[in-house]
């Protein structure tokens, strides 16, 4: 059986930076940037990409194949296409929405086995509240928060709340979520007090993670804190929290404590934010920067 399956849309990504001025076109997206992350670490924990794309998109499943990737794909009249515009402040992002992807239905998922099914989800519809519940039947379903609380008003994305939250968090094992969007999800602003109530909705394993204050996990009844380690230049965010999903889960599937994938998945953050497109470094370099 499969370990960790990541299911979502690949998008095609335009990235506007200001710190250097850049403007930048790639392929992206949650699963995405999940998946090179997987090919990048030891091939020891058994991982899936499930993705559904347009016909112009199919270039880069192939990629991800020829990487050694186990890739199962659908295909989508059209393809989201995201535009990613950051600050000077790589904290600071606004988004746009130029298309979409076709939502993903039981029917298509449900020949998938898995012990961890993580969401790679970019909007609010990628994932009816009917597939996640299927999903958690079959195994521990991992969600980072973000797509949830996006609303796509004609191209811009605006945050919303997340309406089916009692209904869907009770179904997940793990959730991620930034400070931001803990405080927004609960009303709370003490993130170890938001935490232990998103606990109390269902939740087994809560991720908080607090940008260059590190990240905080919440599970079994204690807090685990964990640093953030310091890029040696600060080039990209994109996919940043991906990154990070992909490092813990990787991590807990090895056996690790939380604290220990809270750290390793910090590390594969910092790397990642050093350049544009997704991590491409080896598990050698996330200990080095764990032994800083």
């Amino acid at each position: 059986m499969t370990e960790i399956c990541c299911i979502g849309h690949i998008t095609r990504d335009r990235i506007i930076t200001q710190d250097p001025p850049n403007t930048v076109y790639s392929a992206g997206g949650s699963a995405y940037y999940v998946a090179w992350a997987f090919q990048a670490l030891p091939h020891d924990v058994d991982f899936q990409l499930v993705t559904s794309v347009s016909r112009e998109m199919m270039s880069e499943v192939e990629r991800l194949r020829e990487a050694g990737v186990s890739v199962k794909s659908f295909e989508s009249p059209d393809n989201v296409f995201f535009e990613n515009k950051y600050g000077k402040n790589m904290d600071n992002r606004t988004q746009r929405v130029l298309a979409k992807s076709a939502p993903f239905t039981i029917e298509q998922l449900e020949g998938i086995e898995a012990r961890v099914f993580h969401l790679g989800t970019l909007l609010a519809d990628d994932f009816a509240p009917e597939v996640v519940e299927y999903l958690a039947t079959k195994g521990d379903v991992s969600i980072d928060v973000q797509g949830y609380m996006r609303y796509v008003k004609g191209e811009q994305v605006y945050s919303t709340e997340w309406n089916d939250k009692l209904g869907l968090l009770k179904h997940t094992a793990i959730l991620k979520v930034n400070e931001w969007e803990c405080q927004t999800l609960t009303g709370i602003t003490d993130p170890f007090v938001a935490a232990e109530q998103i606990h109390a909705w269902g939740v087994r394993e809560v991720i908080v993670t607090l940008g260059g204050g590190g990240s905080i996990i919440y599970a079994e009844g204690k807090f685990y804190e964990t640093p953030a380690y310091p890029p040696s230049k600060l080039v990209d965010a994109t996919g940043c929290g991906d990154t990070y999903s992909a490092g813990y889960l990787y991590a807990r599937a090895k056996g690790m404590s939380y604290e220990e994938s809270g750290r390793f998945a910090a590390a594969m953050c910092t790397l990642k934010l050093e350049h544009t497109g997704p991590f491409d470094r080896t598990i050698d370099d996330v200990h080095d920067v764990l032994s800083r």
